[in-house]
């Protein structure tokens, strides 16, 4: 078993999943961690590496934090299910823009600049298997953030996602062009 004497908060990345999804009400939600898949670090998450922080989480009342780009002065939304399943970590949360960097990373997501999930975590128990990749096993998981370089390539940010984004965007843009023209026929008219 890997140990390390002071336990230090270290990162992981992931590229949004294919099931990532922003809709117009700035929910977001996706994998965070995917079990199984080696990273550029070579380290693996193994399944069930989350359950005891989850529980504690859970049983303190606390909230996993989502931050952006893993900078604790800039908390950007709040995670309202973070759960393992077979695939990996999966979380849902709103982007809160009525903070400024919310509401840029909202407009960054939508437009698909952003594509990344990293995890801020410490490692409680890890080994490494044969082929040098660190597996980790048990993380005190502290915060979800949204980041511009993945470490995992292997997961995406959804076409559908982007484009639903988009899509909404768009029809509340021409609701707003209709409503103006309806206006302006009506100012015209005898």
């Amino acid at each position: 078993m890997l140990t390390d004497h002071e336990p230090r908060l270290e990162t992981k990345f992931a590229r949004f999943s294919e099931a990532l999804s922003l809709t117009a009400d700035e929910v977001i939600e996706g994998y965070a961690s995917l079990f199984g898949a080696p990273d550029q670090g070579k380290d693996i998450v193994t399944r069930g590496a989350y359950a005891a922080s989850l529980a504690a989480h859970q049983s303190r009342g606390s909230k996993v934090k989502m931050l952006w780009q893993h900078d604790p002065s800039h908390p950007i939304g709040v995670w309202d299910e973070i759960l393992e399943d077979d695939t990996g970590l999966r979380v849902k949360g709103r982007l809160l823009t009525e903070t400024q960097k919310g509401a840029e990373a909202a407009a960054l997501v939508r437009a698909g600049a952003i594509e990344g999930l990293s995890i801020g975590y410490r490692t409680v128990k890890a080994t490494r298997d044969k082929e040098g990749h660190r597996r980790l096993e048990e993380l005190q998981l502290w915060e979800v953030s949204l980041v511009t370089f993945p470490m995992l390539p292997s997961a995406r940010l959804s076409r559908l996602a982007r484009r639903e984004a988009e899509a909404a965007k768009s029809d509340a843009s021409d609701a707003g062009l209709r409503a103006l023209a309806d206006a302006l026929r009506a100012a015209t008219r005898p």
